[in-house]
């Protein structure tokens, strides 16, 4: 069967190398990472002569959902030529919304394809680290208002993920330390391989 998987969780769990190395492991995927977009929208900021800030209101208005209907029409269209599809990105608030959850597993239904979801859990504080060690520009905003940024996160898995009639399949990967990436990986990628 087909399979859309989506490695989700908020920004600096790890979702990048977690995605590229699962990608690695398996035979016949396409990988897609939604920071890809990331000059097209920061042609969006200059062309609307707004500051780069990913977590400003011209960013939320104009900007976030549109970055996220690209990456899944891609997906959905990748599926037509391979097996499986991974998307690198957060989903945050998609995977809190049922109806949006839903509605995409219905589309990937008539493809043929099942919603798999790889949740990634880590510690708080090892993302703030990462996020300093990785000294990305679109972090900036987050770092130097790191209190009022993760007052907004919300790390906890989302439950409308262990609904059968949102996803077909949860899997969570443990990011917090090396020993539970290494155990992780080595389940995360038997089970993608085991059907």
């Amino acid at each position: 069967m087909k399979k859309l998987i989506l490695v989700t969780s908020p920004p600096a769990c790890g979702k990048t190398f977690i995605s590229r190395e699962i990608s690695k492991a398996l035979d016949h995927i396409v990988y897609l990472d939604k920071d890809t977009l990331i000059p097209l929208s920061k042609q969006i900021f200059l062309v609307g002569n707004a500051e780069y800030n990913r977590s400003s209101d011209f960013f939320e208005e104009y900007i976030r959902n549109p970055e996220y209907d690209v990456i899944v029409d891609l997906a959905l269209e990748a599926l037509d030529y391979d097996s499986k599809v991974l998307i690198n990105a957060p989903f945050t608030r998609e995977l809190r919304d049922k109806a949006y959850m839903k509605e995409l597993k219905g589309r990937l239904a008539k493809k043929g394809a099942e919603l798999i979801v790889v949740w990634v859990e880590t510690d708080v504080e090892v993302c703030h680290q990462r996020m300093i060690d990785r000294a990305s520009d679109r972090d900036t905003w987050k770092l130097e208002n790191w209190d009022e940024y993760i007052s907004r996160c919300n790390f906890d898995r989302p439950t409308e993920i262990d609904d059968p009639e949102c996803v077909d399949r949860l899997l969570v990967f443990k990011n917090s330390s090396q020993k539970e990436f290494e155990e992780s990986i080595k389940y995360i990628i038997d089970e993608l391989n085991g059907d």
